[in-house]
């Protein structure tokens, strides 16, 4: 049976990424087909229809293309992958079929949007490899990282203690190699697993692409030593993974940070659980959880961060009484600490955001959103400037202003931008003299 170039085109794109869902993209729509559209129109709802109907239909089912997100996020809360095959060239002007190509993977633990992520909670993606008798018997690599932050951590720990590591960390994707058989460890925090070829945990590779990643010789620098090997080829199958699905940018994760054992409280996955830190037994929802009772925090990084806090509760005095201090510093001066909570009220989520930027999948709401952030700047500054000392002067003294990016983003930018840039409208008349003549 003879194949049209346009199914062709959906085979060779198909075949790049056997185990995701293909949404491949025909005009004003995301169509799926084979046993790709069967599974989606059982999952998703959809109509299932054919294509080339005779002897030998093919199913296929579709959506249009504003309602991609809304998909996504159901396939992710499914644990399901799926990858976007966009086309890359104005039909108007292709010559003969429009080119098309895979524009991203998306998994559960990759997300970047906002429509498909919870603003207050973290979201993961680890990997997991264990330890072979000559080479760290009985000890396991964990490594897991946040891509809509850029925050990265390894660790190694022994392997019995690895059901414990990955309650801590609540990973909503978690690598392990073809050949590894997931333990009882990973089958009962029930997280969507991906298998992934034994050579990106190499030990040589691991270590040569984070080390090109960071444009370092060795992570000695970064804290890392000898003993860290496992953690380290942990961290080069995420690396592997994450340039394999987003082919993107990664530029924003500049750090590889290792999780020491002792620095915070070890807790066991069965007391995490019982004690509903952040998660209630029920139905592992945040809202009932010790955390939700706390969180009191203005903006979502901050609520990021006091659900990391409490996940790791910290286990050195120093460290401690370090963060009673400021606390105390803060209570001190109720005036300013309230003035302060109402400027962040304008603070947007820069880690997210600018991960977006990086990763060139900021929309020109984002860019706006940006420039608003960077405005709220110095008035939490010269508040915290009325705190001379403390955690306050260190605040005041790390807190960028970044003028010329500000200046550069108002002056570009109209006050309400669109979500797409397909909407237009979005740039200021008189920033781009060949863009006013359009």
């Amino acid at each position: 049976m003879s194949t049209s170039p346009m199914m062709q085109q959906y085979h060779d794109a198909k075949a790049a990424c056997p185990d995701a869902l293909l949404l491949f993209r025909m005009g004003d729509f995301y169509e799926l087909f084979f046993d790709d559209a069967k599974q989606a129109a059982q999952v998703l709802g959809l109509t299932l229809t054919s294509r080339d109907k005779g002897e030998n239909p093919v199913p296929m089912a579709g959506f249009p293309h504003h309602q991609l997100e809304g998909y996504l996020a159901k396939l992710i809360a499914r644990g399901m992958r799926a990858a976007v095959c966009d086309q890359v060239e104005d039909p108007k002007q292709a010559k003969g079929i429009v080119r098309r190509e895979v524009t991203r993977i998306v998994t559960p633990g990759t997300l970047t949007d906002d429509a498909l992520l919870d603003p207050r909670q973290s979201n993961y993606l680890a990997a997991v490899v264990t330890g072979d008798d000559k080479r760290g018997g009985g000890k396991a690599g964990l490594a897991w990282v946040e891509l809509s932050t850029g925050r990265f951590f390894a660790a190694t720990c022994q392997q019995q203690r690895l059901g414990d590591e990955l309650a801590r960390v609540g990973p909503a994707e978690c690598l392990i190699a073809e050949e590894q058989t997931p333990g009882a460890e990973l089958l009962s925090l029930e997280i969507p697993l991906t298998k992934r070829p034994l050579w990106t945990f190499g030990s040589e590779a691991s270590h040569k692409a984070l080390a090109e990643h960071f444009g370092v010789q060795t992570l000695e620098g970064f804290g890392f030593d000898d003993g860290d090997d496992l953690g380290i080829r942990a961290a080069g199958a995420v690396l592997d993974y994450l340039q394999e699905t987003q082919k993107a940018s990664l530029a924003h994760i500049r750090r590889l940070a290792p999780y020491r054992r002792g620095t915070t409280l070890e807790i066991d996955q069965a007391t995490r659980r019982s004690l509903e830190i952040t998660r209630t037994i029920r139905d592992g929802r945040r809202e009932g959880s010790l955390l939700a009772v706390l969180d009191r925090s203005v903006t979502a990084m901050g609520s990021r961060e006091l659900a990391h806090w409490m996940a790791n509760p910290l286990a050195e005095i120093p460290a401690i009484e370090a963060r009673h201090d400021a606390v105390e510093e803060f209570i001190a001066a109720a005036q300013v600490c309230g003035q302060l909570r109402e400027s962040q009220r304008d603070i947007y989520d820069q880690e997210r955001l600018v991960a977006r930027v990086t990763t060139g999948r900021a929309s020109p709401r984002d860019l706006r959103f940006v420039a608003r952030t960077l405005a709220a700047i110095p008035a939490i500054k010269a508040q915290l400037a009325e705190r001379a000392s403390g955690l306050a002067a260190e605040l005041q003294d790390r807190l960028d202003e970044c003028p010329e990016l500000r200046a550069a983003l108002e002056s570009s930018l109209e006050d309400d931008c669109p979500l797409s840039p397909r909407d237009g409208g979005f740039i200021r008349r008189g920033a781009d003299a060949a863009i006013d003549e359009l």
